[in-house]
């Protein structure tokens, strides 16, 4: 019998759940951009609709930072990647407090991403030892 081969590559935890946090992030992003445009589209734009695109770029920018982390041959340059995904993490931190502050009325997604970032945080620290 032949054994099938995976032609999966295998990646940290720490990186399917960096895609499940952009996943998230996609969808409040684009639910709340709805409720900051609301029904009137030629009026004066909220500032925090911003917020929602910044939530989508940090969490974009994790994965990247990940995989070159592991790519990395000397420890030096590992460490500086680790700390770039630890201040994206902490500006997602940030971003959501904004959002919770913010005029959206429907705010159901925010403790489902902070959980979610609580996770990622946890997986973040094993990794980094592990790495």
């Amino acid at each position: 019998m032949k054994k099938k081969l995976s032609h999966r590559l295998h990646y940290p935890p720490l990186y399917y759940k960096a895609l499940d946090i952009l996943t998230l992030s996609r969808h409040m992003s684009y639910l709340y951009t709805e409720d900051l445009v609301g029904p009137e589209k030629h009026g004066p734009e909220h500032k925090e609709i911003y917020f929602t695109g910044d939530i989508v770029q940090q969490s974009y920018s994790l994965v990247p930072e990940i995989l070159r982390a592991e790519n990395q041959s000397f420890a030096e340059d590992k460490r500086r990647y680790i700390k770039r995904v630890r201040l994206l993490t902490k500006k997602l931190f940030y971003t959501c407090d904004r959002l919770e502050n913010s005029p959206v009325e429907s705010k159901e997604f925010l403790p489902l991403f902070r959980k979610e970032l609580r996770q990622f945080r946890k997986l973040q620290r094993t990794w980094a030892l592990m790495l």
